[in-house]
């Protein structure tokens, strides 16, 4: 908990109250309060505000990465279309977290060197104020339309193709620097992380045929693909952080690797030149290459794995019962005390898969939410579901091999089907077959 004299110091300065109005300029704004947030929507337009909310215990302030016309308009109960209207355009936040601080920093410099590659040149970087880091594009860095779609309307679908592009993109070279980091030493990686061996390793044949070990390090290291949303947050630029009492400080991009928590903390902070999703001056259409590039690789990525998965299953016309769910999923059902919101995405896109109706889906999930240590705002979990029916196409929940969204929550209970099968729908489907096969098999003998 930050003591009151460390926020008022902090936030009483006038160049820090500019920095963060500057920021939250057509933004939703949402205001921390050491552990709980204050309502929702509200906006920040006086530097004076942030003094008076600092009196009244303010801890943080976090904003939208999407632009509003409006954002006291938006509500829990807004549709998509709605939404749509009053959004006027997005910035990409790509949100790099680790609980290894020097980690992080080996990710974020090779995400800005990837969105390099590219050939953006409007990247800005900051600190997030505890073990992670925030890559930023300015939305006016996107091409206004793709094809006959505007892109203001692209959001977060682009956003996550953006993000899980690169985040491939790194993977490889990310392993070798955090070996290098280590001195080759995977024994020092198993320490830190905790992670099973088998997890983090993969092979590769070298020139003369030998199997080589390599770092996986997406087991423990997190790139945000999946959780960027509508009405998503990040803390803002010079906001201070509630567990680390550091502040979220924009740096050069180029120096990410030179940056040090000492920078961070409040009584050294000065205003930076380099301002985190700078509107000021940024070069127009620069980021086109990557939204182009982000597509194609999605959509190859896609048919892949509709040919790996359209031979194992179809959804189902009837809503397939719970007593068919795979162990992964009674558990979560059970409650969690973190990754709630990993675990509605995983329910959402789980249900539906198998054949769930969307009003049974929300009975569901407001049971289960009400299970869980500290239940997810209720508008946040709605949300989610209505943007989720609004959507032509619908996904599968992420593969068992994801260990961020079942072993990091604490629910990967296999038991001995599990082994047979990739995703928790599989497991379902292939229950239900067996099942039936049992019935019909008894019935005959009979």
């Amino acid at each position: 908990m930050l003591p009151l004299n460390v926020t008022l110091s902090h936030y009483k300065r006038r160049d820090i109250q500019e920095e963060i109005i500057k920021a939250a300029e057509n933004r939703e704004v949402a205001v921390r309060y050491n552990d709980k947030f204050g309502n929702r929507p509200d906006v920040l337009n006086n530097p004076n505000d942030i003094l008076e909310l600092a009196k009244q215990k303010a801890t943080s302030f976090h904003c939208s990465e999407e632009l509003w016309r409006n954002p006291l308009q938006l509500s829990s109960n807004i549709k998509k279309h709605e939404l749509d209207e009053l959004r006027t355009g997005w910035d990409l936040v790509l949100d790099i977290d680790c609980s290894f601080y020097e980690y992080s920093k080996i990710a974020a410099d090779l995400v800005i060197k990837a969105l390099k590659f590219n050939e953006v040149k409007s990247i800005s970087c900051k600190f997030s104020g505890n073990k992670g880091f925030h890559i930023g594009i300015p939305f006016e860095s996107f091409p206004g339309k793709v094809g006959n779609d505007e892109t203001r309307d692209m959001f977060p679908d682009a956003a996550r193709k953006i993000a899980f592009y690169i985040k491939e993109l790194i993977k490889k070279p990310l392993g070798e620097k955090i070996m290098e980091y280590e001195k080759n030493d995977f024994s020092k990686i198993i320490e830190k992380t905790k992670e099973n061996p088998n997890k983090i390793t993969y092979h590769e044949k070298n020139k003369f045929g030998d199997d080589i070990a390599k770092l996986n390090a997406e087991p423990f290291l997190n790139i945000d693909t999946i959780l960027i949303s509508s009405r998503h947050l990040f803390r803002m630029p010079y906001s201070l952080h509630e567990k680390s009492g550091l502040v979220s400080v924009p740096i050069n991009p180029d120096n990410v690797l030179d940056f040090k928590k000492e920078d961070a903390d409040p009584k050294n902070i000065k205003v930076s030149e380099f301002r985190f999703l700078d509107k000021d001056n940024v070069v127009k259409g620069c980021a086109r290459k990557l939204l182009m590039q982000a597509f194609d690789f999605s959509a190859n990525k896609e048919e892949e794995i509709n040919i790996e998965t359209k031979k194992e299953f179809e959804i189902p016309e009837s809503a397939m019962p719970e007593d068919f769910f795979p162990p992964c999923i009674k558990k979560l059902n059970s409650g969690l005390a973190d990754g709630k919101k990993r675990a509605l995405f995983v329910l959402i896109n789980f249900l539906t898969s198998l054949g769930w109706a969307y009003d049974d889906i929300e009975k569901y999930l407001r049971e289960w939410n009400k299970k869980n240590e500290e239940p997810l705002r209720e508008n946040y979990l709605v949300g989610q579901l209505r943007y989720h029916k609004a959507q032509k196409k619908k996904i599968l929940p992420p593969n068992c091999n994801n260990s961020m969204y079942y072993v990091d929550v604490g629910i990967c209970k296999p038991d001995n089907l599990c082994s047979k099968i990739k995703n928790p729908v599989s497991y379902a489907l292939r229950k239900t077959f067996f099942t039936r096969k049992n019935v019909k098999k008894n019935d005959a003998q009979e």
